[in-house]
């Protein structure tokens, strides 16, 4: 039996508005994958322990405050210090076009903006599994 992918939702720093977060959770959880969701007001430092302690495959974070440089890269960072590289990380949010560049440099795989479809977020996950496996 295949084991099932995990995925960890996480609303950083201190923005209150999560319906974008609770939508792509249920939509993910709807395509079959697990999904832990970790409500909002997450510190990197719990974001990152509860990736580890929930064994996840892939971190998708929401933002809308506007510190998504500041919170994404301290998620990434702490990743990188614990030399955790099987987790992929995606995005999503209000996120100006001209940051997402920046967020993949630092190794965030995909950014997803308002208006992106659940469907969009699926495929992104589902494409990636495949190309891991070949």
């Amino acid at each position: 039996m295949d084991k099932k992918t995990r995925i960890l939702i996480a609303k950083p720093g201190l923005d209150g508005h999560d319906r974008g977060a609770k939508f792509i959770a249920r939509a993910l959880r709807d395509a079959g994958f697990e999904v832990i969701y970790t409500g909002i007001r997450q510190t990197p430092e719990q974001i990152v322990a509860t990736a580890i302690q929930e064994d996840v495959d892939f971190l998708g974070m929401s933002i809308l405050s506007g510190a998504h440089k500041v919170l994404f890269s301290q998620v990434m960072e702490l990743l990188n210090d614990k030399n955790i590289d099987d987790i992929i990380v995606f995005a999503g949010g209000v996120i100006p076009d001209d940051d997402i560049p920046g967020l993949k440099k630092i190794g965030i795989k995909a950014v997803f903006t308002p208006g992106t479809s659940s469907k969009d977020v699926v495929n992104f996950i589902n494409n990636y599994k495949l190309s891991l496996n070949r």
